[in-house]
C-alpha cells in the first residue's frame, strides 16, 4: 500500500530556503549614507531667516588620505520647488577654512545662523540646484580635522555628492549633472575633487569645477606665512597633516612651547588662530619641520597640478591676496594648461583674500551654471 504525501508549494519553498544561505551583506563603501537627519539652516544668528529648503544633516562614508574608509559629516540642501529640466543638479560645495574644533563645522554654523558662505550657496539654491556641503574629515566627527590634506578633502567632497543621491526623500538620483565649487581651503578641495574624480568617482557626471584662492603648493604657502600675521593657518595645517599621516609624529618634533600652543589651538575656530600671529616654525620646534624628508614627501603628494582634470576648470584669484599669493595659483594654471586642461583663469582686482571670495564667487557660480546647462566652456590658456 502506497502512502501518498501531499506537499504544498509553500513547504517546498521553505525547504529550499533552509538549504540556501542568506546573501552576505554588502560591505560599506564610500558615499554610503550612515545617517540622514532632517535639520534647519538659518542665514542669521538667533535662528533668524530660515532658509526655505529641505535640509538633512548627514553622516556618510568617505576615504582618508591613506585609503581607509572613514565617516564624514555634512549638510544637504534641496530646494522645495520641483526642478523643471530633468534630474536636479547637485553642487558639491567645499567651504573655506573654519578651524579645527568640531563646533566650527559648517553643519554647526548653518544650524546656528552664522555661516557666511550660505550667501553664495543660496545663489545655487535659487537656480534650483541641490547643494551638498561637507564638513571634511574630523570636523564635526570624532578625531582631529585633517585640515589641508587635499586628498582627504577631495574624497570628502566627491562622496558628499554620492551620499546626496542616496538620501531617502531628497528627490535626488544618480546620473544627474554635478559640479564642484570652493574657495581657499575649499579651492584646494575643489581642485582635488577635479583631479581625483576620474579614478575615484568616475560614475559622477561632473560638468565643471570652480576653484578660487587655491593654495596649490602648501610648502610655498607655509613659507609665505612663516612669521606673518596669518601664521596660525600654517600651524593648523601642520596639525591637520599630522592627523592625516600619523608617521609625521608632529608632537615628537615640537618643543615645550610648540606642544602647548598647538594643543591649545587644536579645538579653535579660524578667528582664534590669530593668537599665533607673528610666530615661526622655528619658535615651535628645534628642527626644520617643513624640510624634513617625511614632511617633504607628504607635502609633495598633496601638491596640486600633477594630475590633469578632465572637466572644464574655472580658477580665480585675488591680485592682492595676502594669505595665498596669486603666483601660487598662477603656477597651477600654467601646469594645467600645459597638460591640456580646458581652463578659464580670472585674475581679480580684489585687494585681499576675503574680498577675492566676494568678487569671484558670483562669477564662478554663473560659469558653473552654464556648464550644468550644457553650454561649452572656452578656456584662456
Amino acid at each position: 500500500m502506497r502512502l501518498r504525501v501531499r506537499v504544498s508549494m509553500t513547504m517546498i519553498l521553505l525547504l529550499i530556503a533552509s538549504f540556501v544561505a542568506a546573501p552576505p551583506a554588502r560591505a560599506a563603501a564610500a558615499g554610503d549614507v550612515v545617517t540622514a537627519q532632517p535639520t534647519t539652516v538659518y542665514l542669521l544668528p538667533g535662528k533668524l531667516l530660515e532658509v526655505p529648503v529641505n535640509a538633512w544633516h548627514l553622516l556618510y562614508r568617505s576615504t582618508s588620505a591613506t585609503g581607509s574608509l572613514n565617516a564624514v559629516s555634512g549638510t544637504l540642501l534641496v530646494p522645495k520647488a520641483s526642478y523643471p529640466l530633468g534630474k536636479r543638479p547637485i553642487i558639491g560645495y567645499a567651504v573655506g577654512t573654519h578651524g579645527l574644533g568640531d563646533q566650527c563645522a559648517p553643519s554647526a554654523s548653518m544650524s546656528q545662523g552664522r555661516e557666511a558662505e550660505l550667501a553664495l550657496v543660496s545663489l545655487f539654491l535659487l537656480k534650483g540646484f541641490a547643494v551638498a556641503i561637507t564638513d571634511y574629515e574630523g570636523l564635526g566627527t570624532p578625531g582631529v580635522h585633517t585640515y589641508m590634506a587635499g586628498i582627504s578633502q577631495g574624497h570628502a567632497v566627491l562622496d558628499s555628492i554620492r551620499a546626496a543621491t542616496r538620501v531617502s526623500g531628497s528627490g535626488l538620483s544618480a546620473g544627474g549633472p554635478v559640479a564642484v565649487m570652493g574657495y581657499s581651503q575649499g579651492g584646494a578641495s575643489a581642485a582635488w575633487a577635479a583631479q581625483l574624480q576620474p579614478s575615484y568617482a568616475s560614475e559622477l557626471r561632473l560638468k565643471g569645477v570652480a576653484a578660487g584662492g587655491v593654495p596649490a603648493d602648501l610648502h610655498a604657502v607655509a613659507d609665505h606665512l612663516d612669521g606673518g600675521p596669518d601664521f596660525g593657518l600654517a600651524a593648523a595645517a601642520g596639525v591637520g597633516f599630522d592627523a592625516a599621516y600619523p608617521e609625521l609624529d608632529l608632537e615628537a618634533d615640537l618643543n615645550d612651547r610648540g606642544r602647548a600652543l598647538l594643543a591649545d589651538a587644536a579645538d579653535d575656530c579660524v578667528g582664534d588662530l590669530d593668537k599665533l600671529a607673528g610666530l615661526r616654525f622655528s619658535d615651535l620646534s628645534p628642527v626644520d619641520l617643513m624640510n624634513q624628508p617625511k614632511w617633504l614627501a607628504r607635502l609633495a603628494e598633496n601638491r596640486l597640478g600633477a594630475i590633469a582634470p578632465r572637466v572644464p576648470m574655472f580658477i580665480y584669484h585675488a591680485q592682492g591676496d595676502e594669505i595665498i599669493p596669486q603666483a601660487i595659483s598662477a603656477t597651477l594654471r600654467s601646469e594645467y594648461c600645459r597638460a591640456g586642461v580646458n581652463l578659464r583663469w580670472t585674475s581679480l582686482p580684489a585687494p585681499n583674500h576675503v574680498t577675492g571670495a566676494i568678487e569671484g564667487g558670483p562669477l564662478a557660480i554663473e560659469w558653473l551654471a552654464l556648464r550644468i546647462l550644457g553650454l561649452p566652456a572656452f578656456g584662456n590658456c
